[in-house]
């Protein structure tokens, strides 16, 4: 399975409200309970009106589109990064995955993903 690394830094985090969003950023993730309003964004795009932030996150994108029949594709890489002890962040659009991970471990989890076979561009 292919990899692709995003060259972007992402932040996580708790938005009061929607207000300050670009929806025209090429990448955008916006979670919304009724509980919280959550957004993943470049860190350049950063909102002001942010409660919370985790910054420091690089992303890999699953290549090629994933069909929902597919199982265990998200499990397969979170089991790799854990037992090197990686943490990961997952988003998920309606072709594909994506899972973060702290810059600081970018390089470990790059290498555990190829020790399984993985094929990170």
């Amino acid at each position: 399975m292919k990899l692709k690394i995003i060259d972007k830094e992402f932040v996580i985090c708790k938005v009061k409200d929607f207000s300050q969003i670009n929806l025209e950023d090429e990448f955008l993730f916006i979670g919304k309970t009724d509980e919280e309003r959550s957004i993943v964004c470049e860190a350049k795009s950063l909102p002001n009106n942010c409660t919370d932030i985790d910054e420091g996150w690089i992303a890999f994108r699953i290549e090629g589109q994933v069909d929902f029949s597919l199982i265990g594709i998200i499990s397969k890489v979170s089991t790799i990064l854990a037992q090197n002890k990686v943490g990961i962040f997952t988003l998920s659009t309606y072709d594909t995955d994506y899972i973060l991970v702290k810059k600081d471990n970018i390089e470990d989890a790059k290498k555990a993903l190829r020790d399984h076979e993985y094929i990170i561009e």
